[in-house]
């Protein structure tokens, strides 16, 4: 059968880019671990001339990922930042960037420290306002990058919005980070964007055990600019991690279902509990963009973030003291973490640029895994109370 768009999407992330093997008819795609192929004759191959380039493992799972996100072509990396990175290749000196204020502080800080000394220069604007996004445009503007629901704070912009606008005004790439919500929740490319880039460390490997990052799109002549960087700085993933990466997006949609859910019933028992400040979802009505996130997003997603009361001390005291909550960056994976932005994933963004977005310095970051809620509920209570 057809694995396009009119498949489902559980149906696309079980077989797109997959087939038996046709030697042994093995069901999983096989782990090519070969660094070259060998040719008939000088440059007459079989598709595959050395694994930096392509190799038939990263092939399949490109495939998949593309399906996932209703593109034609994908690219995977060995990193969510060197597909981020690949992107920032499009540019070049003089070009001017139009940037949400509140990334992840991996982006920002390869965004300021290293494009911005070879001359490409940085707006960072609150992009839950389209507005905003509009007076920061330039005729020297050639992307505008957002992360929807963003990391930490989980604003939601609206990409159908922006999307229109920036590309009524000229030549600009949209490029969406949309690790937080995974495919399975939001499709950035048909809301107008141009590319999506996820770290597919978070929800696709959802297991905590491989790091990767990933292009989509659609565009025939970008992707051989793409596939040009790719090969040409080499930070493509291993053939072990791209088959470990195709186990993981298997089951997708089965553990994004139990992160909602575990995540709306958290949030919601977190909004009513006398020492929490502030509750951080876009499930919740009381989120700003809460409208927005439902018409966007087909579910709110597994990260809550909240402010206690007392602040900084207490967010980090409360982010010591859980225990099926495990302290550590990263998020995604099917066991809960907790974490503490201001010292931790976000540290390399200067004080003063955090409060400017609106990041307090005692807000923690929850990534709510799949672990029975009530569980969960209770390590939260024993933490809030100490």
């Amino acid at each position: 059968m057809s694995l396009g768009k009119s498949a489902g999407f559980a149906t696309r992330a079980i077989h797109a880019g997959q087939r038996p093997d046709p030697t042994t008819g093995a069901i999983m795609t096989p782990i090519y671990l070969t660094s070259t192929y060998v040719q008939e004759e000088p440059a007459k191959t079989k598709g595959f001339d050395y694994s930096r380039t392509v190799n038939p493992t990263r092939q399949a799972l490109e495939a998949n990922l593309a399906s996932l996100e209703n593109a034609r072509f994908g690219r995977y990396f060995a990193s969510g930042m060197a597909s981020i990175d690949c992107v920032c290749n499009l540019l070049a000196a003089g070009n001017h960037v139009v940037a949400g204020n509140d990334l992840y502080g991996g982006t920002y800080r390869l965004f300021t420290t290293l494009y911005q000394k070879l001359g490409i220069d940085f707006t960072f604007v609150d992009s839950t306002n389209p507005d905003n996004v509009r007076e920061a445009l330039r005729g020297e503007t050639r992307m505008v990058f957002l992360e929807t629901p963003s990391n930490p704070l989980l604003r939601v912009t609206d990409l159908a919005a922006i999307s229109e606008m920036v590309h009524a005004s000229g030549n600009v790439l949209v490029v969406v980070d949309n690790t937080f919500a995974t495919p399975y929740l939001q499709n950035p490319l048909d809301l107008g964007a141009d590319i999506v880039t996820h770290s597919a460390t978070k929800y696709l490997g959802g297991h905590s055990d491989v790091v990767g990052g990933c292009l989509c799109h659609n565009d025939e002549a970008l992707d051989a600019k793409l596939h040009h960087f790719q090969n040409s700085v080499g930070a493509t993933a291993s053939a072990i991690d791209c088959f470990l990466m195709l186990r993981s997006t298997k089951t997708l949609h089965l553990r994004m279902d139990r992160h909602c859910d575990n995540a709306e019933h958290i949030a919601r028992w977190l909004e009513e509990h006398e020492r929490v400040e502030r509750v951080i979802y876009p499930g919740l009505p009381s989120h700003p963009q809460h409208e927005l996130a439902s018409r966007q997003m087909r579910r709110a997603g597994g990260m809550v973030s909240l402010e206690l009361v007392g602040g900084l001390e207490a967010g980090r005291q409360f982010a010591s003291r859980t225990q099926l909550f495990s302290l550590a960056e990263s998020l995604g994976g099917v066991e809960s973490l907790v974490d503490h932005p201001a010292s931790m994933t976000h540290a390399s963004i200067p004080r003063e640029e955090r409060q400017k977005a609106g990041l307090a310095d005692g807000l923690v970051r929850l990534s709510v895994g799949v672990e029975d809620v009530d569980d969960l509920i209770a390590d939260l209570d024993e933490a809030l109370k100490a």
